[in-house]
């Protein structure tokens, strides 16, 4: 019975011992996001902030391919040690369930969510050769030229390719998808011509509409953002019309709780640093540092929402 005493006592310790020992060797964030992303711009913002808090260096591992579908199950996959995370974003995590009929990993069941990191809006450009200066205008035109405008996106899946379907299913407009396998690759082509129409995160493409590259017409929040005042809700002229990028941090399912936990109170530590934040709001990201269980709410709400757009709108992957 004393052996047997011990034992459970020792069981009951594991997870403090957990905590308390990680980590101890450098941890790998798995982005499923090319360099220069949003999701990539604030994973590298808080890796060095964690990795002073810890003494270990986060290493940054863009995963790209199959709209993120394979840097997720790469962690899907991985040992629930803490040492193999994801940076995930809103498409492998809340879209590509009701997208991909072969999903290999479950959004739900392979991952504990730690904590959503931020929240950033998409907006609307155009290629400066388009006559439109507004959404209105882009939808009468839309109208009048079926089907003649080319909308580009980095993947099907992604928040900024169900941007533009959820723009033509409440506009009732047609504009021909272009996926691409890169956002590097679909910005340069917005600039050159060869779509004429994206919506991006805005961190990515509010340095074109600055310097007059793009023509900025919208912005996917419910309320305009101070990065970029100048650019109205896209709800004002579709009433109800709301897309917001996000990503968090989430760990292979059952990583221990108090891995999880040190990791989320840490991760809430940094997005409170003055410098972060700043860096955040000027990219239009708003921090949010959730609880992991906000977060896992949060995702569940996000899958329902999005496997109603994708059936209404009839999207799928190309």
């Amino acid at each position: 019975m004393k052996v047997f005493a011990a034992l459970i006592c020792m069981a009951l310790g594991v997870p403090a011992a957990w905590g308390q020992a990680y980590p101890s060797k450098p941890i790998r964030v798995i982005v499923p996001a090319p360099p220069g992303s949003a999701p990539d711009f604030l994973s590298r913002l808080l890796a060095p902030k964690l990795g002073d808090m810890w003494g270990q260096p986060l290493v940054i591992d863009n995963v790209l391919g199959a709209g993120g579908n394979i840097g997720t199950d790469r962690v899907a996959k991985a040992p629930a040690d803490g040492y193999t995370l994801l940076f995930n974003t809103i498409g492998p995590i809340a879209v590509n369930i009701s997208m991909y009929s072969n999903l290999s990993f479950d959004p739900v069941k392979d991952f504990v969510p730690i904590t959503l990191v931020a929240k950033v809006p998409n907006i609307l450009v155009v290629h400066p050769s388009v006559p439109v200066k507004s959404v209105q205008e882009l939808i009468s035109y839309a109208k009048a030229n079926p089907g003649k405008l080319r909308y580009g996106s980095p993947g099907s899946g992604t928040s900024n390719h169900l941007s533009a379907e959820l723009l033509k299913l409440m506009a009732g407009i047609d504009l021909l998808h272009i996926p691409y396998k890169s956002s590097a690759q679909m910005t340069t082509d917005i600039l050159g011509g060869q779509v004429e129409v994206v919506f991006h995160n805005a961190p990515v493409l509010l340095p074109h509409v600055k310097s007059g590259g793009l023509r900025g017409l919208g912005i996917t929040s419910a309320t305009r953002n101070s990065s970029a005042p100048e650019l109205p809700p896209i709800a004002d002229t579709v009433p109800g019309f709301e897309v917001t990028a996000w990503f968090g941090f989430m760990a292979p399912a059952n990583t221990p709780p108090a891995v999880v936990n040190k990791i989320h109170a840490d991760v809430v530590k940094a997005l409170a640093l003055p410098d972060v934040r700043e860096r955040m709001l000027i990219q239009a990201a708003e921090p949010i540092g959730s609880t992991p269980q906000e977060y896992a709410a949060f995702i569940n709400d996000e899958i329902a929402k999005w496997a109603k757009v994708v059936k209404q709108s009839g999207a799928k992957v190309e």
